[in-house]
């Protein structure tokens, strides 16, 4: 088993994304948006994006999304 994401978090609470035209990124989990990608680091993003590998792509969307859900966040 890999040491990523053990508790299995991000397949049942996943993060949903949304690709502009002018290349951001919006990154959101739970219906709220979470942050925003734009420049080289969008375009790093989509290119993982489109591997099409859903466990992948959760995998970007959290990283990028920085230290939101590390672990000591609280659920309400």
């Amino acid at each position: 088993m890999s040491k990523v994401d053990r508790r299995g978090r991000l397949a049942e609470d996943p993060f949903e994304y949304r690709v502009t035209k002018n290349g951001q990124v919006f990154i959101s989990r739970n219906g709220r948006q979470v942050t925003t990608v734009a420049g080289a680091q969008a375009k790093k993003l989509i290119a993982q994006i489109d591997t099409g590998d859903q466990r992948a792509i959760q995998l970007a969307l959290a990283k990028a999304s920085g230290t939101y859900k590390h672990g000591s966040a609280r659920r309400s």
